[in-house]
């Protein structure tokens, strides 16, 4: 049930630099199963998603933002991305550049779909430095925290200030984890940060035969036919090839850690696929490993349901999406304590490890290997986290602010 008061006339604006598209269909997914969540509820949600700027010459993982439609319908949410010049890490002339670009596209969703009542830093870096503009025009302006928008930025001399400004000034705040929570009330210096968990998408993660599973993804070709073999031990590892996720552990561990027979298969892209790929031939793992570029929510669930762990080496996390879909797929977890991830493993402590070495690491991988917890007991770990709950969460945050905002618009008596 909605919360009271809002009618079916609220629109609500996330600004993010987090969303998938035909390009890249897994960034970002789960705000876009957030938002599908709240406009299931009956109100206006349109997306403003600044893509930097990529000219024709430019190659790389850059050039695929050259094939992201400038706007598309996704279900019901109406998603513009605005393209604007990007240099460096977030200098200031950057982050302007990008505030312009989130502005116009505001302007021109509310010519086409109504004003605007609420506007949401979705990811909180950069988009939260609409927050002046917010508040000038009289919007309610709520920041969510994912946990690298949030820590990470924190770190940079140059962006902290102006990330506690921002954080103190939001009318709300909305974080993933308790741990996030907390780290977002210390920048803000007082308040208080509301906890809205993301969900996880049951239709598409729930326990299911390994073998049923493992003879799709041959069919698929997804997946070579010598893996397909259920005895054949299978550890998973899913998210971008990036330093704070940490694949190198990943592979380290798996290479001390897992049986002479087992596999591993990687299913994400990015900037350290290189490295990795040449460190798995130095460990001689090269026949071993298998590289999955990307895939979608349907073969995804397919991945973890073939698997026999998830692998998590994260240094830094929000509350991973990942560990949810692996434990609502009966599939267990083996990760570091990042963030928010011991939260979702407090019923499974034998999957958390609360070092970082490649011996610690391995040793747990091995241990939950040869000993997993039941499908059942996995699945029931997360099933509190569903996005219809989740959605429930958020609309309590947004009623307050979008009130603000009445409270804002509405005419102050004569004397």
């Amino acid at each position: 049930m909605w919360a009271k008061g809002w009618g079916t006339d609220v629109h609500v604006l996330v600004v993010t630099s987090l969303f998938p598209d035909r390009v890249r269909p897994r960034e970002g997914v789960f705000a876009e199963r957030r938002w599908t969540a709240v406009a299931a509820l009956g109100h206006r949600v349109s997306v403003v998603r600044p893509v930097p700027f990529a000219p024709p010459w430019l190659g790389g993982e850059r050039a695929e933002f050259r094939s992201m439609a400038a706007r598309e319908m996704r279900g019901e949410l109406a998603v513009r991305r605005p393209r604007y010049v990007h240099v460096g890490p977030w200098p200031r002339w950057s982050l302007g550049a990008f505030a312009r670009a989130a502005r116009r596209a505001i302007e021109a969703t509310e010519s086409e779909r109504g004003p605007v009542d609420v506007v949401v830093a979705d990811y909180a870096w950069p988009a939260a430095v609409l927050g002046p503009w917010a508040r000038g025009r009289g919007l309610g302006f709520v920041i969510s925290g994912r946990g690298s928008d949030i820590l990470q930025v924190a770190e940079d001399t140059r962006l902290e200030a102006r990330l506690r400004a921002e954080l103190a000034a939001a009318d709300a705040r909305v974080a993933v984890s308790r741990d996030l929570a907390l780290a977002m009330d210390r920048m803000a210096g007082a308040g208080h940060t509301v906890l809205v968990p993301n969900g996880v998408d049951g239709a598409h993660f729930f326990p299911r035969d390994r073998q049923v599973a493992r003879a799709e993804l041959v069919r698929a070709g997804a997946l070579p036919g010598e893996w397909n073999d259920a005895a054949v031990p299978l550890v998973l590892v899913v998210g971008h090839l990036i330093e704070r996720k940490d694949p190198l552990l990943a592979l380290a561990a798996f290479a001390k850690g897992a049986p002479p027979d087992g596999h591993i298969a990687f299913v994400g892209k990015g900037p350290l696929g290189s490295a990795l790929a040449a460190r798995a031939v130095e460990l001689g793992l090269a026949s071993r490993c298998h590289w999955v570029p990307d895939a979608d929510a349907g073969e995804l669930a397919l991945w973890y349901a073939a698997s026999n762990v998830l692998l998590l080496t994260s240094s830094r996390e929000g509350r991973p999406n990942v560990v949810l879909e692996a434990l609502a797929s009966g599939r267990p977890v083996v990760a570091t304590a990042a963030g928010g991830t011991a939260e979702l493993l407090e019923s499974l402590p034998q999957s958390l490890v609360r070092g970082r070495s490649e011996g610690e690491v391995a040793e747990r991988l091995a241990a939950v290997l040869a000993d997993p917890p039941a499908p059942d007991v996995c699945a029931q770990a997360v099933a509190p986290f569903t996005w219809e709950r989740s959605a429930a969460a958020l609309v309590e945050v947004l009623e307050r602010a979008a009130d603000r905002t009445r409270t804002r618009r509405a005419p102050q008596p004569t004397p």
